[in-house]
């Protein structure tokens, strides 16, 4: 659990460093930059180290349903992630696509692990998600970029679920099957 809990801590490090020590990021120009992803991804390192390494302590079993939902919102949290590199009439809908993502990624899977070391995961990354906009929404002004044409949607619905069968792909040969049988 120190792995997984270590990497939560460098993730939100890293992506806290623009905003809460600016003067410092701005100051390493764009050696800040690198410093900033070499702390996120040696965080994402440590937390899928961790938390494939991590005991398994039960903490309540979640009812068999709730597979079901966890597929749908994990669609949902693709397509919604989707959006944030959209030039279709979605753009501007929504000022934080890509965090909103993690927060549906996050409770999805909170709803059907109950174990603590996905409480941790999952929980701390959907801490990490709404801290995340509070503080961006305080410290910058969003610009709501113009709509564009509505054929760029229809792409990100097909990117949507090309997407969503690789991820159920690499779900299975990590030895988890997404869809009960």
């Amino acid at each position: 659990m120190v792995y997984l809990i270590l990497g939560l801590v460098l993730w939100t490090a890293g992506h806290f460093f623009k905003r809460l020590a600016p003067d410092m990021r701005a100051g390493m120009g764009n050696a800040g930059k690198g410093v900033a992803a070499v702390i996120i991804l040696a965080g994402l390192v440590l937390m899928i180290i961790g938390y494939r390494g991590a005991e398994f302590i039960n903490l309540w079993y979640p009812p068999t349903w709730t597979v079901h939902l966890n597929n749908l919102l994990m669609l949902i949290a693709v397509f919604v992630y989707g959006m944030s590199a959209t030039r279709g009439r979605l753009r501007g809908k929504m000022r934080h696509p890509q965090l909103v993502a993690v927060k549906i990624w996050a409770v999805a899977h909170l709803l059907v692990n109950g174990d603590l070391a996905s409480v941790i995961l999952f929980g701390g990354m959907l801490a990490w998600a709404v801290v995340q906009v509070i503080v961006i929404n305080r410290t910058e002004e969003w610009v709501r970029p113009e709509p564009g044409k509505a054929s760029k949607d229809i792409l990100l619905v097909v990117i949507t679920l090309v997407l969503f069968g690789v991820m159920t792909g690499i779900h299975n040969w990590l030895g988890v099957w997404p869809f009960p049988g």
